[in-house]
């Protein structure tokens, strides 16, 4: 603060002529201003305007610690453990990156996982050969082996001639989509150069994912020595569903692929619920029915995934038609209970309608 503003000064005089009140006045002005200014400086500091989004203003320094509260966040909703598990197999669900979400129910021990098999395929072939976006990768003619068991009876195949030539990812289509045994041969041989040798490197990413209880010992999942478990899966799923590419094909309903008659359906019915956005399905005689999912929340949540397999589904005596029903079935009960559980306030949609799929897959 300027002084002379608030006691302007008199005209230039002697000494002797200057009020020696004016100067007692002065002193205790500047001092008043000078003790004002200490005491702004040593004081409670204005604070900052507050802005949307920001936190509580910073306490003052007062020389001491000031204890900050304790942050609190809003808690993740869980699974319940009490979930409608199916009567008979294996079964688990998990959400996806959240440490401890995994409940199983069932024996622990592998059994046969019939064409779930076919999702380690997918994932090796696209770590080996990766593409992105919309990209169709190299062409593969197919071979004598993979037309002949086109005509093949006792197993899902897709028709498919020596000569023709398709894309990588026409390939995973038709191996992924309608199941086809023989697309799944194909891109072994392709990759590795023997489907001996591919299956090699299906087991190698299996232990380096954790499935300990897996065990592969074809590209297709055809051969009943190839098992794994549920909690096995989920791990194999989680994988799975973040390459892009691999869970596009999974969510894909229904595709045409040149060369290929008319349109390829998708063996997984459950496409057609609320939420659902893959995965596989297997059937076989030895694995009864399997069905490996993921399905979003209700809420539409798209950093929360929810991951879900049934094995074994069906009873002894039951007809491959009702053992796919069956798992259809337990599945459809477990993905309502799971997005329930993660919006308890939510509506209702039609994921919660429990009906029979309309077709059977293969």
């Amino acid at each position: 603060m300027d002084a002379s503003r608030t006691f302007p000064l008199r005209p230039r005089s002697s000494p002797a002529a200057r009020p020696s009140g004016v100067m007692v006045v002065l002193g205790v002005a500047v001092s008043a201003v000078l003790a004002a200014g200490w005491m702004v400086y040593s004081g409670t500091p204005a604070q900052p305007p507050s802005f949307p989004g920001a936190g509580p203003p910073r306490p003052a320094s007062t020389g001491t610690r000031v204890a900050t509260p304790a942050r609190t966040y809003a808690r993740t909703p869980a699974l319940p453990a009490a979930l409608p598990w199916p009567a008979a197999g294996q079964a688990a669900v998990a959400i996806a990156g959240q440490e401890g979400s995994l409940r199983t129910h069932g024996g622990p021990g592998p059994v046969p996982i019939a064409s779930l098999a076919k999702v380690m395929t997918a994932l090796v072939i696209l770590r080996d050969h990766p593409l992105s976006g919309n990209a169709q990768g190299p062409s593969i003619r197919v071979d004598r082996q993979a037309a002949a068991e086109s005509a093949n009876r006792d197993e899902s195949t897709v028709p498919i001639r020596q000569g023709q030539s398709f894309t990588q990812r026409q390939l995973l289509e038709l191996m992924l989509i309608p199941s086809g045994n023989n697309a799944a041969r194909l891109l072994a041989r392709w990759d590795a150069g023997s489907e001996r040798a591919f299956v090699a490197r299906m087991n190698a990413t299996a232990a380096e994912l954790g499935m300990k209880d897996t065990v592969y010992t074809g590209a297709s999942g055809y051969e009943d020595t190839t098992v794994s478990t549920a909690a096995d899966q989920l791990r194999l799923a989680e994988q799975a569903m973040k390459n892009p590419v691999l869970r596009d094909i999974v969510a894909t309903p229904r595709v045409t692929v040149p060369g290929v008659p008319g349109a390829i359906v998708n063996t997984n019915k459950l496409l057609a619920l609320p939420g659902v956005v893959g995965l596989k399905t297997g059937t076989s005689s030895a694995a009864g029915a399997a069905l490996l999912w993921a399905a979003r929340p209700a809420s539409g949540d798209r950093d929360r995934l929810i991951l879900g397999v049934v094995l074994r589904q069906g009873d002894d005596g039951d007809s491959l038609a009702e053992r796919k029903a069956a798992a259809f079935a337990a599945s459809r009960r477990l993905i309502t209970a799971a997005r329930r559980s993660l919006d308890p306030g939510g509506t209702p949609d039609a994921a919660t309608v429990d009906r029979a799929p309309a077709t059977s897959p293969r």
